[in-house]
Formats: structure tokens, C-alpha cells, sequence
């Protein structure tokens, strides 16, 4: 009891609370699950303790017949959970090693119970993994394993806890199909992978070089390979015989894979087993196979004959350190008298006699002795005592001396707690502030986590975007293909339609040909039977007369007898008549019946081919009949696929208008923008758009087989109506807050009436309905207020746009001929007033600024050429300012690159004469002169962009543009020149300084180039704010934004 109550210290709340107090009135069941449950939770705790000592297998079999008897897993959990398996790395092995027991041998329901604490055991792995020796690596590859476990036989309910299985039952496992058997083999391939990888883990933290498996320590760690050993050996087993299957199913190069994952953990496998077999452990307590030489050949099938299941025998009578019998003293109560000590049982021999000791009651054998016996024992006994006083007085010395030494010590363990309690509360400061600094820390990852997030989401917006933008254009392309297979079927129809009209029109001259056919045959037929009943009628009639002539001889006769003889052989030769006459008659009714006969088969054969062409009219008109139906369903289908493509059509452009409205409420959405002239531009295409729809639907509705065009100006309108939107919301982000609002509103009024138009599309009673006003007007709204929204340089007319450039350019040529007859009059003035080398400076920099004059008018004639080129190239039947109001932004370009010109050479002319004077600066003059360059550079661009490459007046106009850049340079250089001559320089003359002087002067340099210096500074930045301006005011004025975005 002693060892379990100090297992029980070591882990603390080790009874879980599902062990409850059974009252007085409980009955018999519920004190049986309580002892039940209170049994479990002492075997779990005692299987599972912190002592480094392999599992005792008694308690192991209590925790697995509890399985058995509860059916499930949940005592067992309930007692798991209560212990600190992530605080001790030994409890948590020896937690594995009993878990993955109850997973072999437990209840079916375990591995279902077990499953919802995966989760766990997942965070528990990954907390001890980031240990890189002792158990806790152990623990990380364990708990990974017996999670794999899991998950394999929750997706293989037919595989056992235990994995046997028979030949059948493998076959059932894969419902013999070789897509289950491919995966199923992958499956075990991993589970074969995490088995391995415990075993090389456990061996790999052993010393091997010594007999690790006969200490408590080592069995420890070696004891959980037992599992792992029977698993792994039915794992190879049904790999091979799965490969085998697969090989005779699939081709040998999809297995490949397969082939090398075998070999490769064959190899370890064997090895493993090799060394398992040769450790002292083992050898007790399970037969672990031998795998063959060399891996089974699977391109051979009859290599599975020559497979040999490895089977692992665990003996019968095996007597282990975690198996043997072993009776537990201290679990039980002794009720025995305590034994004497050896020491006192021999004196009290000496003393009594070896009869007393073996019977110390009896006193018979002491009546016998003698008093002086008495007298020695007594004094022997005294003796004894005085010496046992002695001992005691010294045990007393020394128990005082101890107990002295032993309060020092305390005094000094208490000197130390008081030391430890003052770091312990510096510690917990130093904590408080450490968690502080955590908190803050988790602060700056959470919002560093939310801006990921927000980014994540960025991403998967814009990713969503273009997959509808994709499934849009994959959804037009089935329309139109679908479209064209219901064109090709309505020509396949009417292909039909015609070939069956041409066999109805067959059978019709058929039928008219049987029926003149058989009309002819019948009047043939009462031909010859009016011939026959005539030639019957003249038969007769000779057979009356005949007879009449018969009648008239006999009466001849009887009134001449006397002629007998004449008379009688006239009789005779009558007679013969006679008989002629009737044998003539027999041959005329034998014809007669043969020609009835004959009549008969004419009227058979004729009622036959009437039935037969009866039926064949009748088959042919069924066929008719079919085809007629066949057509007319063909028909109907083909309607509602046009009207399904039609509905399809306006649900996907409804998609377009909801997601544009939604996109316009997106906060992410306020960075975007929008010009107005963009705007303008995309209400304007939505408008045009609005009169094809109109269009298109009236067609639609004259004819519903002109569906295509309808659905397609549906599906372009979705999407223009959609952008201007877009457009629309992005504007208001850049006007002010009135104008915002206003186009806001609109913006939406126009979303909500063309989900109303396009709902009243869908049904097919109200497309004829349908009104496009409201939608219109609104779109009207919307462009009237971007116009208002465009600058001011946008709102030229066209004969104004025209004339502007017109006049820009004379303006130019102007101011660029005012320039030259100026700086020619400054020249004049300055021979006449200036002399020597002031004339001669002021003489070199007026000439180069002539010289730059005239090449800036040779740049302006080659670009009024160049554009007076592209105007005609461009402007096809329309006037020059049509052109140039179509083209306003490029007219813009132009425009402003010669007022930029015309106001340098101003400028540049005003520097020049000021310099002239000695009143300027020579610097103002070269930047005149740069300032030139970049406008005569500027108007070279907006001339050469719908310039043709080829085209003489452009080489001459950038041939004009070096010439310009050429004379800059010169005035550039004259100036620099000049100023070089003019200006004073003071010689530099220390000779009469001294050394503190120099010194002095020396610091006062250094500080006037440390001014400068900050001064350039500064002006550079000013310089460039000034640049960035200029480009905004320019940017706005010339619509470069509504470039970039079009």
C-alpha cells in the first residue's frame, strides 16, 4: 500500500471525479459501477505512474476487460484526463503504450470514443516534438502514431483493432475495386512509415552497447515495440498481397511508386526485426519472424506463391517483468506477530534454553534451578542494564548534539527560504512584467494576424473577381455554343422535314399509281367477263334455236313417215349436229369456268396489292406522323432553350448589376477612383447600349428565333451597366461631399431600375412589358452630372477645340517671331552702347539665342506639317475640327505643349535682355533655355504619337527638335561662357595671414558651405513639390487619369 499511496503523491488528483460516493440508498447497480469505476481508475494509475518501468501487464488486462465490460472507452478517458501527461514525458509513454493496447485489443467502440480527443492528442504531440531527445521525441512519434491508427480504422471500419483478417475479408476491405485497393495500399504505406519511424526512435535512444534490455529503464522503452512488432508484421503481409493485386490490375509504370515506397521500408523493416530478435528481451516474451533475403518480385505473378506470411508467436508461458506473478506485500494487511530480531532471539536462547525459545511459556524446565544460578542471572542482568544505561545516556549526548547541529541547520534552511520568498516575489514582478510585455506582444500579432487577415481577404476578393469574370466568359461561350448546336439541330430538323415531305409525295405517286394500276386491271377484268357472258348468250341462242329446229324435224318427221329414210338420216346427221353442238357447249362452259377461275386470282391478287398499298400508306403516313410530332417537339425544345438562354443571359447580368452594388458597399472600395470624363464616357456606351437592347427585344419579339443578338446585348449591358456602377461610386470618392452624395444616389437608383428591367426580362409575360425609360433616365442622370464633374479644359466645343489649336499655334509663331525681332534690336543696342569684352559676351549669348529662335520656328513649321499629315491620314470624311474634337485629349497634348513654347521663348528673351542690361542672372538665362528644351520636347511627343513612322514631315520634325536641343546647349554654354569672363575674381592672397587668422577663416567657410548646402537642400525639395504640382494640374487639365484608367 505503501508504493501505491507514494504513485499516487507523485501524480496529483489521481482518482478522476468519476468515482462518486454511493449513498445509503443506491442500489445494487450503481454500487457496482461505482466499484467497477473505482477499480478502473486504480489499475489506470497504477499502468500509468512516473516510475521509469515498463507496464505491469495485470494492469493493462484490467483496462482492456474494462473496455469489454463498459463497451467503450469513457472511464478510461475520464481517468486519462485527469493526469498531467503534458508536464511528465515518462507518464505520457507509459499513457501511449496502454492506450495503444486498448486500440489493439480493447472494444471495437474504443477507437470511436478515442476520436474525439484527437484534437488533444494532436496539440500533445506537437508540444512534446519540440523536444529533441529523451521521451519526449519518443512521446511526440508515438502519439503521431497512434493518431494514424485512428484515422486508419475510422476510414477501414472492416479492419480490426488487432488488424487480422483473412484472405477474404482483405478482398471485402476493398469491395473489389482497384481504385480502394490503390488508395488502401497508400494508407497502410503510412502506417507502416509512423510504426517505423517509432521503432528507429526507440533504438536510436538506447545504448546499444550495452544490455540496456535487461534494466527497469530500458524494458521501459522497449516494451511498447511488442505492439508495434504484431502490427508492423500484419502490415507487410497485406502490402505485399495488395501489390500483387494491383500489378495484376494496373500497368507496371503507374506502380512504380508503389514499388520503390516497398522496397524501401522492406529494407528497414527487416532490419529492425533482425535487431529486435537478438535483444534478451524479446527473446521471453514474443518470436519475432525473419523476413526473406530479397523483397517479393510483384512484376512476376507467381511470386505470391512463393510469399510466406510472417507470423509473430507470443509464448503461451511467457514470464516477464510485466507478466510474471508477483504477490504485492504491501497491498495486503499482516496480520502475523512480529519476529523477534536475530540478536535478541539468541541472547534470549542463552539466557533460556533453546526449549524456551521454542516455547517461551513454558517454565517447567526453570523450576530446577539453583539459587546461586538465580544470584548470577541477577547480577548478570544489572550488569546488563548499567550497560544499557551507559548506552542510553550516550545515545542521549548524541541525540542532543544532533538535534543542535539540526537547528542550526533549520535556522539556515530558513535564512535561505526568507531569500528564496524575496526572489520569488522579484521573480513574480519580473513576471508581471514579462506578461505585460506578452500581452502587448499578443496585441501587436492580433492586429498584425487582422491586417493579414484583411489583406487575405483583399486577395481572395480580387482572386473571386476574376473567377467570375472567368466563369462569365466561360458562360457566354456555352450560350454561343449552345446556341449554334440548337441552329445546327433546327437545320438537321428541317433537313428531315424536307426528306420526309419527299417520301410523303413518293407514297402520293405510289398510291396514284397502284390505283390506276388496279383500276385498269378491273376494267380488263369486266372486259373479258362481258365477253365471255356475251359468247354464253350467242351460245345459247344457237342452242334454242337448235332446239327449235329439233322440235320442227320432229314434227317433220311425224308428219312424213313416208320419208323415213331421208328423214332419218337427217336425223343422224342432226344427231351428229347434236352432239357436236353440245360438245362445243361443254368446251365453251369449261372455258367459262376457267376464266372465272382466272377472274377470281385477278380479284385476289388485286384485293391483296389493294390491302399491301393500303398499309404502305398507312406505315408511310405513321412515319409522317412521327416525324411531324418529332418536329414539333424539336420545336418546342428549341424554344425553351432560346427562352432558358435568354433567362440565363439576364441572371447573369443581374449577377454583374448585384455584385457592382455590393462592391460599391465594400469598405475596401473607398481607395478606388474615378475620373469623370471616364465616367461620361462609360454612361454614354450604357446608353447606346439601352437603344440595341430596345432593338434587339422587339426583334426578339416579331420573331423568337433571333434570340442570340438579344441575349448578347443583354449580357453587354450587364456588364457596361455594372462598370458605370463601379465607375460611379469610384467618382464620388473625388468630388465634394454634395456632388458625392447626389452621384451616390443615382448611382444606386440606377443598380435598382436595372435589376427592375432585367426582372421583368425573365418572365416571359412581361418581356413585351419590359420599359428601358426609367433606366435611361437614370443613366442620363448620371451622365449629366459627370459633365458638370469634367474640368474645364474638357468643355470646349468642337469648332472651339478646333480653333483653339489654331490659334495656339499662330500664337506661338507669334511670340517665337516677337522673340527674335527683340533679342536682334538688343543685339543693335548692345554694339552700340557696350565695348570690349562685355560686347563681345553680350554679342556671343544674343547670337546663340537667335540661333535657338530660329530653330524653335523650324520645330513649330515641321510640326504644323506633321500635323496637317495626320489630320488627313485621320480624319477620313469628317472636317479638321471634328478631328480635333475627337481627338481632344491629343488636341489637349498640342495645345498645351505650345503655349509652353511660346511663354519659354517669352521668358528666355526677357532673361536675355535683363543679362544684356547686367540687371539678370546668367543662370536665370540657362534655365530659360532647359525650361525650352523640355517644351519643344513636349510638343515633338504630343505631334509624334498619331504620327505614321514613316512619314518625311516626322523625320524633318525630329531632325528640327536636335537642332533645338543643339542650340540650347550653345546658350547654355555662351552663358556660361560669358559669365566666366565677366565675373570678378578675387585672388586669393594668405601670404600676410597668421595661423589663427587663417584658422578663423577657415571655420567661416566651412559654415557659409554648410548653409549653402542646407539651402540647395531645401530648394531641391521645393523644387521637387513644385515638379509634383505641375504634374497634378497638368495631369488634371489634359485627362491623364482617365487615360490610365480607359
Amino acid at each position: 500500500m505503501d508504493r501505491v499511496k507514494s504513485s499516487m503523491q507523485q501524480v496529483p488528483n489521481a482518482i478522476p471525479k468519476v468515482i462518486r460516493r454511493t449513498t445509503g440508498g443506491a442500489n445494487s447497480l450503481e454500487l457496482e459501477k461505482d466499484n467497477f469505476e473505482r477499480g478502473q481508475a486504480v489499475s489506470i494509475n497504477k499502468a500509468i505512474n512516473t516510475q521509469e518501468v515498463a507496464v505491469k501487464e495485470k494492469h493493462a488486462r484490467t483496462c482492456i476487460l474494462g473496455t469489454h465490460h463498459e463497451k467503450g472507452a469513457h472511464t478510461f478517458w475520464a481517468a486519462v484526463n485527469r493526469l498531467p501527461l503534458s508536464s511528465n514525458a515518462v507518464l505520457c509513454w507509459k499513457f501511449c503504450h496502454v492506450f495503444h493496447k486498448l486500440l489493439r485489443d480493447g472494444h471495437p467502440n474504443v477507437i470511436k470514443d478515442s476520436m474525439r480527443n484527437k484534437a488533444d492528442l494532436t496539440d500533445m504531440s506537437r508540444m512534446w516534438g519540440h523536444l529533441s531527445e529523451g521521451y519526449g521525441k519518443l512521446c511526440s512519434i508515438y502519439l503521431k502514431l497512434l493518431i494514424t491508427k485512428m484515422e486508419f480504422h475510422i476510414k477501414n471500419p472492416r479492419f480490426p483493432g488487432n488488424l487480422q483478417m483473412s484472405n477474404r475479408q482483405l478482398d471485402e476491405a476493398g469491395e473489389n475495386d482497384v481504385n480502394n485497393f490503390f488508395q488502401l495500399t497508400v494508407e497502410m504505406f503510412d502506417y507502416l512509415e509512423c510504426e517505423l519511424n517509432l521503432f528507429l526512435g526507440v533504438f536510436s535512444s538506447l545504448d546499444m552497447s550495452r544490455s540496456v534490455s535487461v534494466t527497469a529503464a530500458g524494458q521501459c522503452r522497449l516494451a511498447p515495440l511488442i505492439q508495434v512488432i504484431l502490427d508492423s508484421s500484419h502490415l507487410y503481409d497485406y502490402t505485399v498481397k495488395l501489390l500483387f493485386k494491383l500489378h495484376s490490375c494496373l500497368p507496371a509504370d503507374t506502380l512504380q511508386g508503389h514499388r520503390d515506397r516497398f522496397q524501401e521500408q522492406f529494407k528497414k523493416l527487416k532490419g529492425l526485426f533482425y535487431r529486435s530478435s537478438n535483444l534478451q528481451y524479446f527473446k521471453r516474451l514474443i518470436q519475432i519472424p525473419q523476413l526473406p533475403e530479397n523483397p517479393p518480385n510483384f512484376l512476376r505473378a507467381s511470386a505470391l506463391s512463393e510469399h510466406i506470411s510472417p507470423v509473430v508467436v507470443i509464448p503461451a508461458e511467457s514470464s516477464s517483468p510485466e507478466s510474471e506473478h508477483v504477490v504485492e506485500t504491501d497491498d495486503l494487511v499482516d496480520t502475523d506477530v512480529p519476529a523477534l530480531p536475530p540478536a535478541l532471539e539468541t541472547k534470549f536462547d542463552d539466557l533460556f534454553g533453546t526449549s524456551a525459545a521454542i516455547d517461551p511459556f513454558n517454565f517447567n524446565s526453570q523450576n530446577g534451578l539453583r539459587k546461586d544460578d538465580k544470584d548470577r542471572l541477577i547480577e548478570q542482568l544489572t550488569r546488563e542494564i548499567q550497560a544499557l544505561k551507559d548506552e542510553l545516556e550516550s545515545f542521549r549526548l548524541e541525540s542532543g548534539r544532533l538535534c543542535q547541529a539540526l537547528r542550526g541547520r533549520v535556522n539556515e534552511l530558513e535564512a535561505e527560504l526568507a531569500e528564496q520568498s524575496h526572489l520569488r516575489l522579484q521573480a513574480a514582478g519580473e513576471s508581471e512584467f514579462l506578461k505585460a510585455e506578452l500581452d502587448d506582444l499578443r496585441r501587436v500579432r492580433e492586429d498584425s494576424e487582422k491586417e493579414q487577415r484583411s489583406l487575405t481577404e483583399i486577395e481572395k476578393k480580387a482572386q473571386a473577381n476574376e473567377q467570375r469574370y472567368t466563369k462569365l466568359k466561360e458562360k457566354y461561350s456555352e450560350l454561343v455554343q449552345s446556341h449554334a448546336d440548337l441552329l445546327r439541330k433546327n437545320a438537321e430538323v428541317t433537313r428531315q422535314m424536307t426528306v420526309a415531305r419527299a417520301a410523303q409525295d413518293e407514297v402520293d405517286v405510289v398510291r396514284r399509281e397502284m390505283q390506276e394500276k388496279v383500276k385498269a386491271a378491273q376494267e380488263v377484268a369486266d372486259r373479258q367477263e362481258r365477253d365471255q357472258l356475251e359468247q354464253l348468250q350467242e351460245l345459247q341462242r344457237e342452242l334454242v334455236s337448235s332446239r327449235t329446229e329439233l322440235d320442227s324435224l320432229k314434227t317433220t318427221m311425224a308428219s312424213s313417215q313416208q320419208s323415213s329414210e331421208v328423214l332419218s338420216t337427217q336425223l343422224v346427221a342432226l344427231e351428229s349436229e347434236k352432239a357436236e353442238l353440245v360438245q362445243s357447249l361443254s368446251k365453251v362452259e369449261a372455258e367459262l369456268v376457267v376464266h372465272g377461275e382466272e377472274l377470281e386470282r385477278v380479284q385476289s391478287s388485286l384485293a391483296t396489292e389493294r390491302e399491301s398499298g393500303v398499309k404502305t400508306a398507312e406505315a408511310l403516313q405513321n412515319q409522317l406522323n412521327e416525324k411531324e410530332s418529332r418536329e414539333q417537339a424539336l420545336e418546342s425544345q428549341l424554344v425553351a432553350a432560346r427562352w432558358s438562354s435568354l433567362q440565363g443571359a439576364v441572371e447573369e447580368a443581374e449577377k454583374i448589376i448585384q455584385d457592382s452594388l455590393a462592391q460599391i458597399d465594400d469598405p475596401a472600395h473607398i481607395s478606388c477612383t474615378s475620373s469623370a470624363d471616364y465616367l461620361a464616357s462609360r454612361c454614354q456606351a450604357s446608353l447606346d447600349c439601352m437603344d440595341r437592347l430596345h432593338s434587339a427585344r422587339e426583334a426578339f419579339l416579331a420573331d423568337n428565333t433571333g434570340v442570340s443578338e438579344l441575349v448578347r446585348v443583354v449580357t453587354q449591358c450587364g456588364h457596361l451597366v455594372g462598370d458605370t456602377i463601379v465607375q460611379g461610386s469610384a467618382t464620388s470618392h473625388m468630388v465634394p461631399a454634395g456632388q458625392a452624395d447626389a452621384l451616390s444616389e443615382s448611382v444606386k437608383a440606377c443598380g435598382a431600375e436595372a435589376l427592375a428591367l432585367l426582372g421583368q426580362m425573365k418572365q416571359q409575360s412581361s418581356l413585351s412589358a419590359a420599359d428601358n425609360g426609367k433606366l435611361r433616365a437614370a443613366l442620363e442622370a448620371i451622365l449629366a452630372t459627370a459633365e458638370e464633374l469634367r474640368p474645364r479644359g474638357l468643355e470646349l466645343q468642337q469648332g472651339e477645340l478646333g480653333d483653339l489649336v489654331e490659334q495656339e499655334m499662330a500664337a506661338t509663331s507669334a511670340a517665337v517671331e516677337s522673340a527674335a525681332a527683340r533679342i536682334e534690336e538688343m543685339l543693335n543696342n548692345s554694339r552700340a552702347v557696350d565695348t570690349g569684352i562685355k560686347m563681345e559676351v553680350n554679342e556671343r549669348i544674343l547670337a546663340s539665342c537667335t540661333e535657338l529662335m530660329q530653330a524653335i520656328k523650324e520645330l513649330i513649321l515641321s510640326s504644323k506639317n506633321l500635323q496637317k499629315d495626320i489630320v488627313e491620314s485621320g480624319r477620313g470624311a469628317a472636317s479638321m475640327k471634328e478631328f480635333y474634337a475627337k481627338n481632344s485629349r491629343w488636341t489637349e497634348g498640342l495645345i498645351s505643349a505650345s503655349k509652353a513654347v511660346g511663354w519659354g521663348a517669352t521668358v528666355m528673351v526677357d532673361a536675355a535682355d535683363l543679362v544684356v542690361q547686367g540687371k539678370g542672372k546668367f543662370e536665370e538665362l540657362m534655365v530659360c533655355s532647359h525650361e525650352i528644351a523640355a517644351s519643344t520636347a513636349q510638343l515633338v511627343a504630343a505631334s509624334k504619337v498619331k504620327a505614321d513612322k514613316d512619314s518625311g514631315n516626322l523625320h524633318r520634325l525630329q531632325k528640327a527638335s536636335r537642332g533645338v536641343t543643339q542650340a540650347t546647349a550653345a546658350v547654355v554654354a555662351s552663358t556660361k561662357s560669358g559669365k566666366s569672363q565677366i565675373e570678378e575674381k578675387d585672388t586669393m592672397d594668405f601670404s600676410s595671414m597668421t595661423l589663427t587668422q587663417i584658422k578663423r577663416q577657415e571655420m567661416d567657410a566651412q559654415v557659409l558651405v554648410l548653409e549653402l548646402e542646407t539651402r540647395l537642400q531645401r530648394e531641391r525639395e521645393r523644387l521637387g513639390e513644385l515638379r509634383k504640382k505641375h504634374y497634378e494640374l497638368a495631369g488634371v487639365a489634359e485627362g491623364w487619369g482617365e487615360q490610365e484608367e480607359g
